[in-house]
């Protein structure tokens, strides 16, 4: 009974927060994450400032990049307005490299496609990635 529990409980968190790999390819968010880096992200609830995220380019659909999470609602842009409901402030790690909120503005909620949570490839640089505030 106890192994069918523990099943069952394993079974609904993956489906709850179905895991995919994500390819990292540029130098956006160096030295976080490197050109070449394999990692896991899942879904995730609301998005929390500091997280690395898996999002749709706002201006290209279906074209996917990593960012992290720099302003949520309620915070100012560096525009000066505020960050609206359910909007998000990404960002990469290497300014000088990255091409984020500053210029396409703030992303939707439905934009995220998920959490970047541990970095599995190469074996060298396996690690899980905590949030940064």
């Amino acid at each position: 009974m106890v192994i069918a529990a523990v099943a069952l409980a394993i079974a609904w968190a993956y489906v709850r927060r179905r895991p995919f790999r994500v390819e990292i390819r540029g130098d956006s968010m160096s030295p976080t994450l490197r050109s070449g880096d394999w990692a896991v992200a899942t879904r995730v609830g609301a998005p929390r400032r500091g997280q690395i995220l898996v999002l749709e380019h706002p201006d290209r659909p279906g074209f996917e990049v990593v960012k992290r999470v720099v302003g949520v609602q309620g915070d100012l842009a560096p525009d000066g307005r505020p960050i609206g409901a359910d909007r998000f402030w990404v960002e990469g790690d290497d300014p000088a490299r990255s091409t984020d909120s500053r210029h396409f503005g703030p992303v939707a909620r439905d934009a995220i496609r998920g959490r970047v949570w541990v970095v599995y490839w190469p074996a060298d640089r396996w690690r899980v990635l905590r949030s940064r505030r």
